[in-house]
């Protein structure tokens, strides 16, 4: 979840949306290393939903000889994709559409790629189905759903309560349920994810999940993706959140104070992000 309304401006988290995909690699390269397995040759990719371009750029470098098409509802953000691509010397073409309305047209592929979109619409099944529909026979949806809350803070950071990590899981699930409920067209389903991708057709499904560990001490930019999301987290959760966790997080987003996140040498980042893989089967001869 990115912000704490439905109607996101995509564009104006382009910053955040770039860190984070640069904080989150590990596990993005773990999972095209899987992909590489499962599609070897692919000759034409989609990256829906790809916003800046992060994993895209990743994929085209991956796959240099394949046809890697980021699809965004976000001019702003393929801009910033077609910026990212030059400056890496990868090959990247870049598709304006809605999802999941606009995916219509798009043509097939080999193989799609899809990193925490798909709860953003209210029907999650719908979405699958035509995620499905964009493969080739034989090719491969990867979906990135799910997965394990990040933790950047030791269980005590040595003032306010211990374990401020678990409380704001707490309200931030509240917050993402209430997310879930308020979106146009909601529909309520088991997220059973390898079973709702064999509802869309898919065969050879399974789920792998993937960790993202960056110890102690953090690098700049990872520091300030940390920062970044912990400041999101105490905007979304002030209402959830008692006086005295609300006193913790604005001392550890103090940038003055020693034991802030800008300084603290014991800030790490550890989070677990779980991919759901299916293949469209032949065509049968």
């Amino acid at each position: 979840m990115a912000d704490e309304t439905n109607d996101f401006d995509w564009a104006a988290l382009a910053g955040m949306l770039e860190l984070e995909g640069e904080a989150h690699s590990p596990y993005v390269q773990q999972a095209f290393e899987e992909l590489e397995r499962l599609v070897p040759a692919p000759g034409r990719i989609l990256d829906v939903g790809s916003g800046p371009g992060v994993a895209a750029c990743r994929l085209a470098s991956v796959f240099p000889r394949a046809e890697v098409v980021a699809v965004d509802g976000a001019p702003e953000l393929l801009a910033l994709a077609e910026k990212r691509a030059a400056r890496l010397g990868v090959r990247l073409r870049t598709r304006a559409a809605e999802f999941p309305e606009g995916l219509d047209g798009l043509g097939t592929a080999d193989l799609v790629w899809s990193g925490q979109v798909v709860h953003h619409v209210g029907d999650q099944q719908g979405a699958l189905d035509r995620l499905a529909g964009l493969l080739a026979p034989g090719g491969v949806l990867a979906v990135v759903e799910g997965g394990l809350p990040a933790r950047c803070l030791p269980r005590d950071p040595g003032f306010g309560r211990p374990d401020l990590h678990s409380r704001l899981d707490a309200a931030m699930a509240g917050r993402f349920a209430r997310m879930r409920e308020e979106l146009p067209g909601s529909v309520a389903v088991t997220e059973n994810w390898s079973g709702m991708l064999r509802a869309a057709g898919l065969t050879e499904v399974r789920s792998r999940t993937f960790l993202v560990d960056r110890p102690a001490p953090l690098d700049e930019e990872t520091r300030k993706f940390v920062r970044q999301t912990l400041e999101r987290q105490r905007r979304i959760s002030a209402e959830a959140l008692d006086a005295e966790d609300t006193a913790t997080l604005d001392r550890l987003l103090d940038p003055a104070d020693p034991a802030g996140v800008d300084h603290r040498p014991d800030l790490f980042l550890l989070v677990a992000k779980t991919v759901h893989f299916g293949r469209r089967p032949a065509a049968r001869s």
